[in-house]
């Protein structure tokens, strides 16, 4: 069954495309982090938020991503970090066209 986590936190940039700019080496490096089946990245410049969604493997896959994650973003100096983790119910996900792929 995978796992989504939702992470966001605040932000003051950049957004848009200067976010991409400053983002594409993470962003790729995402893509090789264990168990991570997707992200899609959030921002919101008008109330100054940034974060993303994720899908993974298992649970333990979420919680890891997560430890590391914070960390990461303590690094940078951002502190008040929101995140869940959910189970996803991929028979109805799947009657709304969520991306509900694996690995």
């Amino acid at each position: 069954m995978p796992y989504l986590l939702q992470v966001d936190f605040p932000f003051e940039g950049p957004f848009g495309e200067e976010m991409t700019k400053a983002f594409t080496d993470t962003a790729k490096s995402i893509n090789n982090e264990e168990g991570v089946i997707w992200k899609i990245w959030t921002e919101y410049e008008e109330t100054k938020e940034a974060g993303g969604v994720y899908l993974f493997e298992t649970e333990q896959h979420a919680e890891n991503y997560l430890a590391m994650h914070t960390k990461r973003l303590n690094g940078f100096g951002i502190t008040d970090i929101q995140a869940k983790i959910f189970n996803v119910n991929e028979s109805l996900s799947r009657l709304n066209n969520g991306p509900i792929t694996h690995k």
